[in-house]
């Protein structure tokens, strides 16, 4: 068994890996300064982006949690692996050999990496035999539903071999365990033994956001499978259905870039979406749409505006009805707008596609009306609007709805919708409407008075940040020193940099993360970062954030000059404190004694020295 990795390599793959690219999967990212990348934190659920990510320092930290690393950490959070493991996945990311203490060769990884190893695997194997004579009905299905070759090949569709053992058989000829199978849920155990999970199906492959095969979808194809029509993967440590977004792979560059998704409900849904050219399309997979769901695709979208847009897709019918009430119950999550299209004739994209063409299917997006109002409608169905009192109960089931929109500028609108809807004077919904909305407040406040009054908060350790710095000039000079310092060193005269970098702050707090920046070897690649994670608590906080923050500057060569000018500042301020203790000194002493004479001599040296630092 091969022993630890090489420190020289784990700091040799971390420097060659661009941290953005690594977050930049997960996370929608955007220009946040010079040098900085900001996009909303997947460690916790935030409105508003404050994790910003650093590529050059290979740092990132989050201002609402707290939560900071490098491309290892964030590995190891994310994705639940090893840190062995997390190296051995970003050196074979930029193609690098590692080496080991012993001097053995990379060892066969275990846990979740084996788990993604199995489901590629099979990946692989389904895709070869949809080529299989075998497999005619599912390329019948595939062709009766418009699709050919070319879109199987580009969403990686296979076959799932009718035998009780074909896949496992396949898998443990590439040396994967039963066990391993069995944890990765490609196969199952019964009363007559393990066997393949998936037999005779069509399979699509469900992949996470970072495109690895996580699992499988399938269809069932023959009229003798006695099995779901959909069967899926079941929960394994690396798939997670109530997170898991099918499509999101292919269609998470898009969906950053347009800021809008559209949410279909099923795999042919997907693919006739991206065919047609809406390649911002996506589906749960064998479970209903949520809030988990929600949280991933706002990380995706950068969801920290009301300019973005998701649109539901759901089939007229009872079902797709109370899909839409489910995902309208989740709807303030998103800060986008989100709304609701319902294809002609209930057609779903697939069907409609197929019947109508592409762009029957892209004129489905332009027919998409708010959520709100498609809920509204939905609710005043049930009532008799001829009536005084269908109308009275229509009001009192809708007009919560009205009262629950977020947006103080679109809830007068809809009250004018309600009010047409209903043919009721528009004081007499606005008055509704207000009592629902007053209503709702009491609900919320007594549930948080009945949750404050259960839970007792636990202690927690106060460490010190950015926003707790007093608001005075020394204060604000040294914290932008320190940015500069730990963002710019490499780029400050280095002569320069060792003076300022020697001299103490009075801010007990910023003189803490200057000392041990003081004390770090400079020479070490990843210095910054070093120093960052030896600051002593509580001030690491601090440290973090004055290295992720963005710097006040326009362009690269700005910040560098501003880097010099603070560090320049900072000796110019010590300058002039030693000036002015010289001046006071020099009221105490005769002015022709040997002291004053020196004290002179020094206050010549010190001007000297500021006329060289600041020659203008």
């Amino acid at each position: 068994m091969a022993g630890r990795i090489r420190q020289a390599d784990i700091d040799e793959v971390k420097a060659r890996v661009n941290i953005a690219d690594i977050v930049g999967e997960r996370v929608a990212l955007k220009p946040a300064g010079v040098g900085s990348m900001k996009g909303l934190c997947p460690f916790h659920d935030e409105r508003s982006p404050s994790f910003h990510v650093r590529p050059q320092v290979g740092y990132y930290h989050c201002f609402g949690c707290g939560e900071s690393g490098d491309v290892y950490s964030f590995l190891r959070a994310m994705d639940r692996v090893s840190f062995a493991e997390a190296v051995e996945r970003m050196a074979a990311r930029v193609g690098y050999t590692l080496h080991y203490e012993d001097g053995g060769a990379a060892p066969e990884t275990t846990g979740r990496s084996r788990l993604y190893a199995a489901n590629a695997a099979a990946a692989e194997y389904f895709r070869g035999q949809l080529l299989s004579p075998e497999a005619d009905t599912a390329r019948r299905f595939l062709g009766d539903r418009g699709f050919d070759a070319g879109a199987a090949a580009h969403f990686g569709v296979g076959y799932a071999p009718k035998g009780w053992s074909s896949l496992m058989d396949h898998l443990l000829g590439q040396k994967f365990s039963r066990d391993e199978l069995v944890q990765a849920g490609l196969v199952s155990q019964g009363q007559r033994g393990v066997y393949d999970r998936f037999r005779g199906r069509l399979v699509w492959p469900i992949r996470d956001v970072t495109g690895q095969v996580i699992g499988f979808g399938a269809r069932k194809l023959y009229d003798d499978d006695q099995g779901p029509k959909y069967l899926n993967t079941p929960e394994t440590p690396i798939y997670k259905k109530a997170q898991v977004l099918y499509g999101l792979d292919l269609a998470k560059r898009d969906i950053s870039r347009e800021h809008r998704v559209v949410v279909v409900e099923g795999y042919t849904d997907v693919m006739a979406c991206h065919l047609a050219g809406i390649t911002t399309a996506i589906a749960s997979c064998g479970t209903a749409f949520g809030s988990d769901h929600i949280t991933v695709l706002r990380r995706v979208m950068g969801d920290d505006s009301a300019s973005g847009e998701v649109v539901f897709t759901f089939d007229p019918d009872a079902a797709g009805q109370k899909a839409a009430l489910r995902a309208f119950a989740d709807e303030k999550r998103f800060a986008a707008q989100t709304y609701v299209a319902v294809a002609p004739e209930g057609l779903d994209p697939c069907d409609l596609r197929l019947q109508r063409g592409d762009g029957a299917v892209r004129a489905l997006m332009d027919t998409k009306a708010p959520m709100f109002e498609f809920v509204i409608d939905q609710r005043l169905k049930d009532y008799d609007l001829s009536s005084v009192e269908g109308r009275a109960g229509a009001l009192r089931a809708a007009a919560p709805i009205v009262a629950d929109i977020r947006d103080p500028a679109l809830r007068p609108g809809y009250v004018r919708v309600l009010a047409r809807r209903l043919g009721l004077d528009m004081p007499e919904v606005q008055s509704a409407v207000e009592r629902a909305a007053r209503g709702a407040d009491r609900a919320e406040k007594r549930e948080t008075q009945r949750g404050g009054a259960a839970e007792t908060p636990a202690p927690v350790a106060v460490s010190v940040t950015m926003a707790q710095l007093p608001n005075t000039r020394d204060v604000a000079l040294e914290r932008g020193a320190m940015m500069a310092f730990l963002q710019y060193g490499h780029r400050i005269e280095p002569d320069l940099f060792h003076r300022a970098l020697q001299t103490s702050f009075g801010h007990p707090a910023i003189e803490a993360v200057r000392s041990t920046l003081a004390s770090t070897d400079l020479s070490q690649p990843g210095w910054a970062v070093t120093a960052v994670e030896a600051v002593r608590e509580p001030f690491r906080t601090l440290a973090v954030e004055l290295l992720t923050a963005d710097f006040p500057a326009r362009n690269e060569e700005g910040a560098v000059a501003s880097a010099n000018d603070l560090a320049r500042g900072i000796l110019v301020r010590e300058l002039q404190r030693e000036k002015d203790e010289l001046l006071r000194g020099i009221q105490r002493v005769p002015a022709d004694s040997e002291e004053g004479r020196r004290l002179r001599l020094r206050l010549r040296e010190l001007d000297a020295d500021r006329q060289r630092l600041t020659p203008s």
